[in-house]
């Protein structure tokens, strides 16, 4: 029987084989987010800068690009934790510090209030900071958490961790939780750290950005 001449397929067997692609698909995706966070919570680490990464891998924890060698932020957009449209690319012309925390997470405690501060000092110089609330269940523990230490900058909602994936493999891409991620006024990523940041580390990574002209 030739290509052209096969039976008809039974419409339960199509059915069939797409809920199994669709249960692949979503088994692969579960699984790249679950490899991206093997690491969270943890006390953070540097990853080399040999070959084609474009960056260079601090013995400080804080691996940095320069001006020449960065790359574009993806899209970081949808709702906040309080329920608000926010795309971080509005904030171009700014520099901008993404903080991927959790609630749930220790060392996350232990630099919000370092985060908190740092953002208000610095709001005055063009710096923009934002949150990613990540594998928190809900939005209300995340919402008690800046209440609980001040924060008042948006935080985008990405419970699974939809917003990290979309950092290409090889680049200054957050690894852990928390990570911070300093952005130039183009909207690269000119610094990279996956470790808790004390104030002097958070001025450290951002003060040569906001210097630069």
């Amino acid at each position: 029987m030739t290509a052209a001449c096969r039976a008809p397929q039974h419409p339960n067997r199509i059915v069939s084989r797409r809920r199994s692609r669709r249960r692949t698909a979503l088994a692969g995706a579960g699984a790249a987010v679950a490899a991206l966070l093997l690491t969270a919570c943890g006390s953070g680490g540097v990853s080399g800068g040999s070959g084609n990464t474009n960056f260079v891998a601090g013995k400080d924890g804080i691996d940095t690009a320069g001006e020449g060698d960065r790359q574009t932020a993806p899209d970081l957009s949808g709702r906040t934790i309080d329920g608000k449209q926010l795309d971080v690319a509005d904030y171009k012309g700014k520099v901008v510090v993404v903080n991927v925390w959790g609630s749930w997470c220790s060392p996350c405690r232990a630099e919000a209030d370092n985060f908190a501060k740092v953002a208000k000092e610095s709001a005055s110089k063009g710096v923009q900071f934002v949150g990613i609330n990540t594998r928190d269940t809900s939005t209300t523990p995340a919402v008690e958490f800046e209440k609980a230490h001040g924060i008042t900058y948006p935080s985008l909602y990405d419970p699974t961790g939809r917003l990290l994936l979309r950092f290409r493999k090889g680049t200054l891409n957050p690894q852990a939780i928390p990570s911070t991620l300093i952005l130039d006024r183009d909207g690269r990523i000119a610094a990279r750290t996956l470790q808790p940041l004390s104030e002097e580390k958070l001025h450290e990574m951002l003060d040569p950005v906001v210097a630069e002209k």
